[in-house]
């Protein structure tokens, strides 16, 4: 049991009937009253964010959580199937459960974050950038650089992003998968 004073973002609590993660918090004083703490968690099945206020010195009960890499192999239907490349178990996730699943490519690594009491799949979490082709855009306009206008453009793994005018087929970008924006063209 840990209290108020440990929280910090990252901490993983159960907290009403589901296991959440501390997005963000603010210890607060105020001139009247008792101290509190005001947080946003995460619920690590639904995604769902939530504001919480913790009185100040309330009791949490602290999960404890593991990261481990696996390695993507494959899918088929709605489930993804990943690996331990140390131990080589396989494991099996639904569709639901991965995050930005869209910018998944075979061979990909990816942080799988374990509850250790009940050895329980939490959530599983790709890199903050990946490397992908271009498999399908409209073609690129030299010179076309000085404006902001963007362009649809279908990625190797079937994902849709904007990207700017002179990216044409073929060409590697670097995709940002917490907010699924185009970043930079890779250069070969």
């Amino acid at each position: 049991m840990a209290n108020t004073s440990d929280i910090r973002n990252g901490l993983c609590i159960r907290y009403n009937h589901g296991i959440y993660s501390i997005i963000e918090f603010l210890h607060v004083k105020p001139g009247k009253g008792p101290a509190f703490v005001r947080t946003k968690l995460r619920n690590l099945k639904t995604g769902k964010v939530l504001d919480n206020t913790f009185p100040a010195g309330s009791k949490l009960d602290v999960v404890r959580v593991e990261r481990r890499k696996y390695q993507f192999l494959y899918k088929d239907q709605d489930t993804y199937h990943f690996m331990n490349t140390d131990t080589y178990e396989q494991i099996q996730m639904d569709k639901s459960a991965v995050d930005g699943w869209e910018f998944l490519k075979e061979e990909n690594f990816v942080e799988l974050l374990f509850d250790v009491q009940d050895e329980e799949i939490l959530t599983c979490e790709l890199p903050m950038h990946v490397e992908l082709d271009i498999t399908y855009t409209e073609p690129g306009i030299k010179g076309d650089t000085a404006t902001n206008a963007m362009k649809p453009a279908k990625l190797e793994t079937g994902a849709e992003i904007k990207v700017p005018l002179f990216i044409n087929i073929g060409d590697k970008v670097k995709i940002d998968t917490k907010n699924s924006a185009y970043m930079e063209r890779v250069k070969a």
